[in-house]
């Protein structure tokens, strides 16, 4: 028993650790989502996202930073196809939303290093662009969608200011209120519960997986961006909860080649949103979308291995770069309060749940 409870001690000890390091950017992360929800029309994305490159490439830029999970993406696709997007820029959105977002990309920052926190968002763009223009072409021979009729010309009024003397515009302060209900309410209660798993599952990683384990099974860089894969397109994970099991595997001697293939891949795919996306776009395009962020996620781990060790980053050791110093009172407070609003989310989410 003893044992028992020195090893549980361990992995909460692990667990605290890295949620010390992840909140406060985490918080600041939801911060600025909240901002970007509270700022960005919805129907100024959607007026952009036709067929064509143009609207891959508008689709793929615009998801990067919108923090949405696989799951909680879906609906957002759906609602920009029915509104007449292509289905190239809807696979784009579909890739580059759920695999980065601000909240992912300032965790990312504080758990991993520099370069990986470029990398992930830079390499989520390329690939969105990759899936849409592949899926593109699988829409040749079928007919035009019509525009719905519910959508304003482009020549109407949309945010240009023009057409809005029959809606009143909410002021700053009611967007900027709104804005931050969304983070901390319906985005953080999406969200919050698979984060904290996360970061479980950094602690167990921390204290079951050795160095030697690694470097026995996952040395041969390959095999290591293989087996992520091989975990990742089936599993749920989101941006921000995959981040400390990355962290805590590189730490463990991962390459920074093998966690970008699990960063990108496991977000963009999961055995359960995949039949959904396939009743969005099709079976076809969901083989060549699935077949692309494959593709693509082990071409970007290969570059990323390569890039470490030209920049003379030691790939066994890349994620100390970015070490912190042990958390001080504002990452406590930051732990707390994220803690508390995760479990405020959490319960709101429960006792609506029983009132329906």
């Amino acid at each position: 028993m003893p044992d028992v409870m020195k090893v549980l001690i361990d992995i909460m000890v692990a667990s605290w650790s890295v949620l010390l390091d992840a909140a406060p950017w985490v918080l600041f992360g939801f911060l600025v989502a909240g901002l970007v929800k509270a700022f960005v029309p919805e129907k100024l994305v959607a007026a952009h996202l036709g067929r064509g490159l143009s609207s891959i490439v508008k689709a793929s830029a615009i998801g990067v930073p919108i923090p949405l999970c696989s799951c909680g993406v879906i609906p957002a696709a759906a609602g920009l196809k029915k509104q007449g997007a292509g289905k190239g820029a809807v696979a784009s959105f579909l890739v580059s939303t759920p695999e980065t977002g601000i909240d992912s990309i300032a965790i990312t920052w504080a758990l991993l290093d520099p370069l990986m926190t470029l990398l992930r968002p830079v390499a989520a763009f390329v690939t969105a662009i990759a899936t849409g223009i592949a899926v593109n072409f699988t829409e040749k021979g079928e007919p035009a969608a019509e525009p719905p009729s519910d959508v304003a010309p482009s020549g109407a009024c949309c945010s240009c200011g023009c057409g809005h003397n029959s809606v009143e515009e909410p002021g700053v302060a009611q967007k900027i209120r709104s804005g931050i209900s969304f983070a901390f309410g319906d985005l953080l209660g999406d969200v919050g519960g698979w984060l904290f798993g996360g970061v479980l599952l950094a602690g167990l990683i921390s204290v079951f997986v050795s160095g030697q384990l690694v470097e026995r099974y996952l040395s041969n860089d390959i095999i290591a961006m293989l087996m992520m894969l091989a975990i990742s397109v089936p599993m749920y994970v989101c941006a921000t909860s995959s981040t400390p099991i990355v962290a805590a595997l590189a730490l463990k001697g991962i390459s920074p080649g093998a966690a970008l293939v699990f960063l990108l891949a496991g977000p963009a795919t999961n055995a359960a949103s995949l039949p959904v996306i396939s009743k969005l776009l099709g079976k076809r395009a969901t083989a060549v979308y699935l077949a692309v962020i494959v593709l693509m996620s082990l071409l970007f781990g290969v570059l990323a291995n390569h890039l470490y060790g030209w920049l003379g980053l030691n790939p066994k050791s890349w994620v100390n770069g970015g070490a912190h110093e042990e958390g001080g009172v504002f990452a406590i407070a930051s732990a707390l309060l994220l803690a508390l609003l995760v479990a405020r989310s959490r319960f709101a989410a429960w006792r609506a749940a029983r009132q329906r």
